[in-house]
């Protein structure tokens, strides 16, 4: 079957209806999974919805960049766009509907109510960027609502971003599974990104200082240690613009003590050249 590809709430009805979505099944599979993007899609979605395609009978991909979680002077503008590619790549992976709504369809003119993050939103990236996990927990909610998945799937490399959605999930009831999925990175480290596409060639050079940082400190046994060793090996890459390094609770997002147990996540945010990129890994203390 080929994509079904609906742009506003009209459309994503029939769609629903064609592809019987909602009816009774017998492979014992959710009905709908869900993987929102911002297009521009790579290996690194590739592999969501592969993910996807195990949790559910049918998996939904909605494209749209998203205004609400850029900041005035970050790249909403110049965020790459490639729809023909996209339609492509879900073709290629058995999506059966891909949801691209114009900005006018997801937000009123006269817009009053959206999701607080709270204070877990004014952490760590929230610290960075004001508004930004407001603005992604209030089109994930629309989404949710839109095009009502049983299953919605994200990447780990936006761990902040997951985490918050997981605890909408719960502090909002909704009857959705939160799925993780793997980070995917190119064979240097380098977590894939759509942004990735902006670095100039010595930005390339440079970019894969920020993994070798994370699982330098990952190999380490206390929190101190992981910190200090991921630190040392940023500073021997002055190109890189340091926004964080944290080891953090990964419910939470509050930064671990000397006396942590368990997981925490280890996360970077640096500017290579103008490029802003985040990554992260999963530590076991």
């Amino acid at each position: 079957m080929d994509v079904i590809v609906a742009g506003d709430r009209a459309e994503l009805v029939k769609a629903r209806e064609a592809l019987g979505i909602g009816e009774k099944i017998s492979s014992g599979k959710a009905t709908l999974a869900l993987v929102p993007t911002m297009g521009a899609l790579h290996e690194g979605h590739r592999s969501l919805l592969r993910l996807a395609r195990e949790k559910a009978d049918h998996v939904a991909v909605s494209i749209f960049v998203n205004p609400l979680q850029f900041g005035p002077t970050e790249d909403f503008s110049r965020y790459p766009r490639t729809f023909d590619a996209d339609l492509e790549i879900c073709a290629a992976e058995g999506v059966s509907l891909v949801f691209a709504p114009a900005a006018e369809t997801m937000y009123l003119p006269d817009r009053q109510v959206g999701v607080s993050a709270g204070g877990m939103g004014a952490i760590v990236e929230g610290a960075f960027r004001p508004g930004h996990l407001d603005g992604v927990l209030t089109v994930v909610l629309k989404l949710f609502n839109l095009v009502q998945p049983d299953v919605a799937v994200f990447g780990q490399k936006d761990a902040q971003q997951l985490a918050m959605i997981r605890r909408m999930a719960v502090d909002l009831d909704l009857p959705i599974s939160i799925v993780g999925a793997p980070t995917i990175r190119e064979a240097d480290g380098l977590a894939l990104s759509s942004r990735n596409r902006y670095l100039s060639p010595n930005d390339r050079r440079a970019a894969p200082a920020l993994s070798r940082a994370l699982f330098a400190g990952a190999e380490q046994r206390t929190p101190g240690e992981i910190r200090r060793t991921a630190h040392a090996v940023l500073e021997s890459e002055p190109s890189l613009d340091l926004d964080y390094l944290v080891l953090v609770d990964p419910a939470t997002f509050a930064e671990v003590g000397e006396d942590h147990a368990g997981e925490a996540i280890l996360a970077v945010a640096a500017k290579v050249g103008s490029t802003r990129l985040i990554d992260n890994v999963i530590v076991t203390l």
